[in-house]
């Protein structure tokens, strides 16, 4: 990948593009594209042909989409598949069609079967039902997966695909509905310890296992792949550890010093039982994440405060563009 090329990140402004962003930035890249939703928006297709027929970017990470933990699964699963089959439908094709010389295709590790055999290949894809409470995201995924290879097969477009497991850090959504558990528990323990609240309460039983992946090791496992891989077949993108939901809790409530009660609400879905990627594609490539979970959590939180105290506020919405 050529530093002096022009790459454009879309999504810069969410939790992976702004990490994608860092790490490019880090590596000496001088020519950076970026917009802002309010200044091109990426449903939009006579948009996105204009943006690249005018640019004409080299390089593509595609870090743009609309996401949200369960809750904003379950109330807004029109616009989860709706707004991220527009989003990548257009880029991709727009891509291709304008010279772009390689894409990379951020997916989710919710496209796998919900009761699928741990840890997770790439190959499992497909080979069994999806998980309710996330169908018509991981099927938008899916679909962007297909279309890297559609391209790839029939025009022989660089597109590749990576899928991460879950991801917190620096610049992740802290709404109190719409975000992701771990940065949705670390605001709820920091505004109970502000409070002097005696209890927390947790969404589902507790034992569910998720493996959690440091925003910024994301990053720079995809200007990996993007130097290093042009294959068919999407990479999983994980630490390769996983824990139950309950340990996370009791880790964010002890890196937050909240101190009360945790009460877990078993009336709330659990979602999938365990979601570990197997990672053994991406370690063969030469990557291996290097944060831990107890200092990505210190990280974020400290990221948290500060934003807090600056008075900047914390991201409301559930989207990544």
């Amino acid at each position: 990948m050529d530093s002096n090329a022009k790459i454009y990140v879309a999504g810069h402004r969410g939790l992976v593009g702004s990490a994608v962003c860092r790490s490019l930035l880090r590596l000496g890249a001088k020519n950076l594209l970026v917009r802002t939703s309010l200044e091109l928006d990426l449903r939009k297709q006579s948009a996105v042909e204009d943006f690249f027929a005018r640019e004409k970017p080299a390089y593509v990470f595609l870090a743009a989409a609309k996401v949200g933990g369960i809750f904003a699964n379950q109330t807004y699963p029109a616009e989860f598949i709706r707004d991220n089959l527009l989003i990548q439908n257009n880029i991709i094709d727009a891509a291709y069609r304008n010279g772009c010389g390689k894409l990379l295709f951020l997916g989710s590790s919710c496209i796998y079967p919900r009761l699928c055999p741990q840890p997770i290949k790439e190959e499992y894809l497909l080979t069994g039902s999806l998980e309710p409470t996330n169908e018509p995201y991981a099927l938008a995924k899916i679909a962007g997966i297909k279309m890297c290879q559609a391209y790839r097969r029939q025009y022989g477009f660089d597109a590749i695909s990576a899928m991460p497991a879950n991801l917190y850090g620096p610049g992740d959504n802290f709404h109190p509905e719409n975000s992701h558990v771990l940065p949705a528990l670390i605001r709820r323990f920091h505004e109970a310890k502000e409070a002097g609240a005696e209890r927390v309460s947790v969404w589902g039983t507790g034992a569910p296992r998720r493996e959690f992946l440091y925003v910024d090791d994301l990053a720079e496992a995809l200007v990996f792949l993007m130097r290093v891989y042009s294959g068919y077949e999407h990479i999983n993108v994980g630490s390769g550890t996983d824990g139950t939901i309950g340990h996370l809790a009791a880790t964010i409530a002890e890196v937050v010093g909240y101190t009360g009660e945790i009460v877990h609400d078993q009336s709330k879905p659990d979602g999938t039982p365990q979601k570990l990627l197997d990672v053994s594609r991406l370690a063969a490539l030469g990557w291996r994440s290097k944060t831990g979970l107890v200092d990505g959590i210190k990280a974020t939180y400290a990221w948290f405060l500060q934003q807090r105290a600056s008075g900047a506020g914390h991201r409301g919405g559930a989207s990544q563009n």
